[in-house]
């Protein structure tokens, strides 16, 4: 772990703990699997309020969730079906597939939103979904808080708990991290590598010529 972030977070306490995983949200090498866990371990270190820690963690989690959700209802499913007539091999999804990735999200996008926080590697962007399906702010700031909250009190318990062998505790999440990004970017380039034998040349009811 890099220094900084052990300095910042003793001297920020609270607000560094929230200023980390907002970020974390944003740019996943800054991952929750170390905050979380230091952030219980300097609870009980030096004094500090367990829940305040919780509490801290999945305000800036639940700010970094919304700023993903912001950008779905902000470009909206036409204009992710328009990006993808265009560059669907490098987006991997065709129009269609948009259509029935939305009418999913639309059913079971509350518990979606749930189990996608709980994820490594699924966490950040599970927000997006929720976005484009413009599932209603109040539902999905519920099931994003339940598993924000589930998530950031487990690993700062682990901390709490485990004192200065928190560590322990990064050294088995990390790896499954880790694996979890591997196998999702091994599932994309299979997707680039394969997306004209899934996609028909020529969409229903577009013109000749017309990008793919």
């Amino acid at each position: 772990m890099s220094d900084w972030i052990i300095a910042f977070m003793e001297q920020g306490g609270y607000f560094a703990v929230a200023a980390l995983m907002f970020l974390e949200n944003l740019f996943p090498p800054i991952p929750s699997e170390i905050v979380m866990p230091l952030g219980g371990y300097i609870a009980a270190r030096d004094g500090l309020s367990l829940v305040l820690m919780v509490l801290a963690g999945t305000l800036g989690a639940l700010a970094g969730a919304y700023f993903w959700y912001w950008i779905g209802r902000r470009i909206g499913t036409d204009g992710v079906k328009t990006f993808a007539r265009r560059y669907g091999r490098w987006l991997t999804l065709t129009p269609q597939e948009i259509d029935t990735a939305d009418a999913w999200f639309d059913r079971y996008g509350g518990w979606a939103v749930f189990v996608g926080r709980l994820i490594p590697g699924v966490r950040t962007f599970i927000s997006v979904p929720a976005g484009l399906s413009e599932m209603p702010l109040g539902r999905f700031l519920l099931f994003t808080t339940l598993g924000t909250t589930l998530w950031s009190a487990a690993l700062t318990i682990a901390g709490y708990y485990l004192g200065a062998r928190y560590d322990a505790v990064a050294s088995w999440t990390g790896p499954v991290s880790n694996l979890v990004i591997v196998l999702a970017v091994g599932y994309y380039l299979w997707r680039v590598a394969t997306f004209r034998r899934r996609v028909p040349r020529e969409e229903p009811g577009q013109e000749p010529g017309a990008p793919s």
